[in-house]
């Protein structure tokens, strides 16, 4: 049994010999077991630190249990994927739980100039900015704002938008036409918000493309075969 390995499959209820077939490259971790399998790793990414959760698991050639967090990675694989720069960008992030966080770590690994971060209870936020600083001391980061004007990228990563009547997660009326603006909630192909948004002029990118992107990103990860979104989405059936 590797190290770590017994810890981990104990506690995301599998047997504890699982890791020891030869056949078995990793995991992919889902609540509620994201945060707490942090504890559990031998080698974590910087997305994972800074996140605080974990959606995959690897075992590494020398034995080591290895974790990332896919999320973020796939919101900037789509931002990028639609011809957004995100390199000298400035962005707001709405919302610093879970998804908020990767989001955040990923722009800041794919150089983003400044991020501004905002969540409703604001030592989370100002956590989160802590964090980003501790692994990318270049980045400007600033938290307990939330509005969008003079940002180039604007991410809602709450939930608001998943219930009727929810207030959008911004002032829209506050947006450049010139913004891109992501969503993560996947309630609706299109939310509101991105419906608001779009109606200013702003290119935008919906929940579900987030998932469809980082699906090659694990792939990539436990060193299988990939695919491409577009063929994923092909695929898929979605119901909204």
């Amino acid at each position: 049994m590797i190290r770590g390995t017994t810890r981990l499959i104990a506690h995301i209820g599998y047997p504890t010999h699982t890791f020891s077939l030869a056949n078995i490259a990793g995991a992919l971790i889902t609540m509620p077991h994201k945060v707490t399998t942090v504890a559990l790793l031998d080698q974590a990414s910087p997305a994972v630190e800074i996140a605080g959760s974990c959606n995959a698991v690897r075992r590494a050639p020398d034995g080591r249990v290895q974790g990332d967090m896919f999320d973020g990675e796939g919101f900037v694989r789509g931002i990028g994927r639609k011809g957004f720069r995100l390199q000298g960008a400035r962005a707001l992030v709405v919302g610093a739980g879970g998804v908020g966080s990767a989001i955040a770590a990923a722009l800041a690994a794919a150089a983003a100039a400044e991020l501004t971060l905002f969540d409703a209870r604001p030592e989370s936020a100002a956590g989160l900015a802590q964090r980003l600083r501790e692994h990318y001391p270049r980045l400007r980061v600033t938290a307990g704002s939330k509005e969008p004007a003079g940002h180039d990228l604007v991410v809602n990563a709450t939930p608001l938008g998943m219930k009727q009547g929810d207030p959008l997660p911004v002032d829209v009326s506050r947006l450049g036409g010139k913004t891109f603006v992501g969503e993560v909630v996947m309630s609706e192909e299109m939310t509101p918000f991105l419906k608001a948004a779009q109606a200013r002029g702003c290119r935008v990118q919906v929940g579900t493309d987030m998932l469809f992107e980082q699906i090659p990103a694990y792939l990539e990860f436990f060193g299988l075969p990939s695919t491409t979104p577009e063929n994923l989405r092909a695929l898929a059936r979605i119901r909204y």
